[in-house]
């Protein structure tokens, strides 16, 4: 079955989207107004985009009122943010603060966070997050009304102890960090999926034992 996405609603396109790509990372940010109000929310229109520079990148769509989300407004009026990744026991305190409060209320304080300042930026982290990443706005893209996508750069990461397994290899033991992930459908999370390895084939050794798949996927020259 096909759906042509330029002629969906809005609404039609986003579960479409949201059924399909998944399970998807939670990009928990935690941000702050010029006048010094914090702000905490989950997105999930998220993931890493490189290395050099580290770059994430996360979509926000527009407020229920048809306007930038406080997250938004945030990071373009400073230029700054916190990327807080999400474990299963912080889960509850993460979904409290999607609530729609108004944009003078102080979510991490709903939720009874505790928080520290960034090292570098200004914007405070979740001290019990498993990993935290300060983030400096490299690009905002405004991709509809009030809908954009901000690629930040990473300048600190704050990786918990218990966490890393060897420092000096950077080594960090990913399932102990236990994140959970965003599904489909209203309110549907996903806990750490049974892991399989598979690894990655290397062409001087693949290509001679595959001579007959090598030979019809070469381009003849014409």
């Amino acid at each position: 079955m096909q759906f042509d996405m330029r002629a969906l609603p809005e609404r039609e396109r986003y579960k479409i989207l949201t059924a399909s790509v998944t399970p998807r990372p939670i990009a928990w940010i935690s941000s702050q107004s010029l006048d010094g109000v914090r702000n905490a929310a989950p997105y999930s229109f998220f993931n890493v985009m490189g290395a050099a520079p580290p770059v994430v990148a996360i979509g926000i769509l527009p407020h229920d009122e048809q306007r930038f989300k406080d997250s938004a407004r945030n990071i373009i009026d400073t230029g700054e943010f916190v990327v807080n990744l999400v474990s299963n026991q912080l889960a509850e305190a993460m979904n409290l603060t999607c609530i729609d409060a108004p944009a003078d209320v102080d979510e991490l304080a709903l939720a009874e966070l505790e928080t520290a300042p960034g090292e570098v930026v200004a914007a405070p982290r979740i001290l019990a997050a498993p990993v935290s990443l300060e983030c400096r706005n490299l690009s905002s893209i405004v991709t509809g009304p009030r809908q954009m996508v901000v690629l930040g750069e990473v300048v600190m990461a704050h990786i918990q102890d218990e966490f890393v397994l060897n420092p000096e290899r950077r080594h960090i033991d990913t399932p102990k960090l236990d994140l959970v992930t965003r599904l489909h459908g209203a309110g549907w999370y996903g806990r750490q999926p049974e892991l399989f390895q598979m690894e990655r084939p290397k062409w001087k050794e693949w290509a001679p034992e595959h001579p007959d798949l090598v030979a019809a996927a070469t381009r003849k020259p014409d």
